[in-house]
């Protein structure tokens, strides 16, 4: 068992375990998903909330290899070091005006994360791991993933697939392969007013 894989995450108040479960390791293993499994994710991410119902969030995703090489282009080179293993790539992106007015959207952003919040938790569901990423070239995906600039933002890159050890991957990224602890609830809520020193840090 690799090291530091049974850090303990002890929640403050009672939460269901799939909160203190779900993590992202970069550790991959390359056996593909079934269709059912892909569906069942989007599935559950389909009935994350969205402000008026909009849902304007959209998953770009590869399975094949020529599309998931054409994902992979598209990311920074310590994250294609070990996203290239996970069998589903996706990127998701969120419409910027709302469909029936085409007034600007201001909680699309919002709502993109609670889709892909509900994506994470249910690939807990189904024994795997979802690990979103930052690090991609924001510039050149709305060309090589033909998302329309002007009216779409890519938010995130995502590699979901099973864990595997720890010891397969690039040396300098394993000593951080293991859960991660949180902030102490005092510094992250703030009864009646903002607390600048509460959230410090």
């Amino acid at each position: 068992m690799d090291a530091k894989e049974n850090v303990a995450r002890i929640a403050q108040a009672p939460v269901d375990e799939a909160f203190t479960d779900r993590w992202s390791p970069r550790s991959f293993s390359p056996d593909p998903l079934s269709e059912l499994q892909i569906r069942t994710l989007f599935e559950a991410s389909r009935w994350a909330p969205s402000c008026f119902n909009e849902q304007p969030w959209i998953y770009i995703y590869a399975v094949r290899n020529e599309d998931r090489q054409r994902f992979l282009s598209l990311l920074t080179e310590k994250n294609r070091s070990w996203a290239r293993n996970a069998p589903l790539l996706l990127f998701i992106a969120t419409r910027l005006h709302f469909s029936k007015n085409g007034k600007p959207n201001r909680s699309a952003e919002f709502d993109a994360g609670s889709a892909w919040m509900s994506l994470a938790l249910c690939a807990r569901r189904l024994g795997l791991y979802a690990h979103a990423m930052a690090g991609f070239d924001r510039k050149r995906c709305y060309d090589v993933l033909r998302v329309p600039e002007d009216r779409y933002k890519v938010m995130a890159a995502i590699a979901v697939g099973r864990k595997d050890a720890a010891s397969k991957l690039p040396e300098d990224l394993r000593k951080d392969e293991y859960p991660s602890d949180r902030k102490p609830l005092e510094r992250m809520c703030c009864e009646g007013e903002f607390g600048e020193e509460a959230h410090h840090g």
